[in-house]
């Protein structure tokens, strides 16, 4: 079909397919373009943060690498495997079957899901950092697809990765101790030696009165007006660095703990991989590539569209 007869059946074409089309065109275009831009935003991000040792990491938003490892205590087992590890994630789905216009359809229906939650280090070779993996975008280093008849694996069965067909679906993902590890997050340090100084723990406490002033500040209101003055704020300040001085006394006689987050700002991302760096960049390049191509696609098909419908 020449482009002149496509462009009058564009033309001519009811307004409601028209607009489908043109509309799943257009937010193809911007969603691949989001795609592109925000992947290589992370592939330059990764590139251009310098690796960290923990031992002399600074406060903020850093990369380490290193290994994987448990804290002292209980084992962490995978839920459906059995598999001990640091991390893990799940998803128990059910093949249903649905009629719709006359015909069957058959979808995959997640039934129960789930996500550690449980603390585990990173070590190198100048010491190691919790990690607490909430929020965290995780590569794992082994994943498991397998089916059964039952809504809950046999563990044997999984930890063997045998497939025995069924009406369920398990997917496991995990992070195992003694794995590589790259970790890019928010890096924070716990104890006596390493506590903020006190001034910014005031301030700190004296925001968190503030959010709650009918249960933190009231009883600062001497003269019952329902307002804090100078006199009643400095009152309140005092008991703030009392307060404060109280908890780092608790603190004085604990080791230094180094922590890595996700942190507030919500703006860059809490990344584990078991894979490495440069393979995360190259990943994330190569999906940049992808979005680009597809904007560059979609997006003039989107105009076309427009053109061949309202220039006609």
């Amino acid at each position: 079909m020449t482009p002149s007869r496509l462009a009058a059946q564009v033309a001519q074409a009811p307004q409601s397919d028209f607009w489908f089309w043109t509309l799943l065109a257009t937010g193809a275009a911007v969603l691949a373009l989001f795609t592109a831009l925000r992947s290589l935003s992370r592939a330059r991000l990764l590139e251009d943060t310098p690796t960290s040792r923990i031992r002399s990491a600074a406060q903020g938003y850093v990369e380490l690498i290193g290994t994987a490892a448990l804290l002292p205590g209980p084992q962490i087992i995978a839920p459906l495997s059995g598999l001990p590890c640091v991390w893990y994630s799940y998803r128990i789905e059910e093949r249903r079957t649905e009629r719709s216009r006359g015909r069957s359809h058959t979808r995959w229906s997640t039934l129960e899901s789930g996500t550690s939650s449980d603390l585990f280090l990173i070590r190198d070779e100048t010491g190691e950092c919790v990690i607490d993996p909430e929020g965290a975008e995780v590569t794992p280093s082994g994943s498991d697809v397998w089916y059964g008849s039952t809504r809950w694996p046999a563990p044997l069965a999984a930890a063997r990765g045998l497939s025995l067909g069924g009406g369920y679906r398990y997917t496991e993902r995990r992070l195992i101790a003694g794995d590589p590890l790259y970790a890019i997050g928010y890096f924070e340090t716990h104890g006596h030696d390493e506590l903020a100084q006190q001034k910014d723990d005031v301030a700190a406490l004296l925001r968190h009165w503030k959010r709650n002033p009918e249960h933190y500040l009231r009883p600062f209101d001497a003269n019952g007006d329902r307002t804090i003055d100078a006199q009643e704020w400095e009152a309140v300040r005092r008991a703030a660095e009392m307060q404060v001085a109280r908890d780092r006394a608790v603190y004085a006689g604990l080791p230094v703990t180094h922590l890595l987050s996700r942190g507030a700002d919500r703006r860059r991302p809490f990344l584990l991989s078991a894979t490495p760096q440069r393979q995360l960049t190259r990943r994330l390049r190569l999906v940049a590539a992808g979005g680009l191509l597809a904007f560059l696609a979609f997006g003039p098909t989107s105009v076309w569209l427009l053109l061949a419908r309202f220039a006609a």
